[in-house]
């Protein structure tokens, strides 16, 4: 059974830095891509990024191009998102997913994702 933890949310400053991790159990890397998702209060779910299964190829929402960086180690099991330049509109649960296919191209919607982390909460205040 595949299970995603993720962790390293919190509280900072607008123009400060954060970084996630996504601990994955019950996972074969090289079979799935994997990606971060983020939701807002009274919003849906939204596309961050998207990492390939040898981390070769990253994908990212225009909101968080520049700033934002997915990267994984797959011999820890383990994704990261190392968030830059913080602003107020980041604040949002964020999600780590692993994704059916191994290309992070077809994985930059909801609709190929299998599994689902139980998220962990970004605030940035201004």
């Amino acid at each position: 059974q595949v299970q995603l933890v993720e962790t390293g949310g919190g509280l900072v400053q607008a123009g400060e830095s954060l970084r996630l991790s996504c601990a994955a159990s019950g996972l074969t890397p090289s079979l799935h891509a994997m990606g971060w998702f983020r939701q807002a209060p009274g919003k849906e779910r939204d596309f961050v990024a998207s990492i390939n299964w040898r981390g070769s190829s990253t994908f990212y929402a225009d909101s968080v191009k520049g700033r934002f960086t997915v990267s994984r180690d797959s011999a820890k099991n383990t994704m990261y998102l190392q968030m830059a330049s913080l602003k107020p509109e980041d604040t949002a649960a964020y999600y780590c997913a692993a994704c059916a296919s191994r290309y992070g191209s077809d994985c930059v919607t909801q609709k190929n994702y299998t599994t689902w982390g139980v998220g962990t909460q970004v605030t940035v205040s201004s």
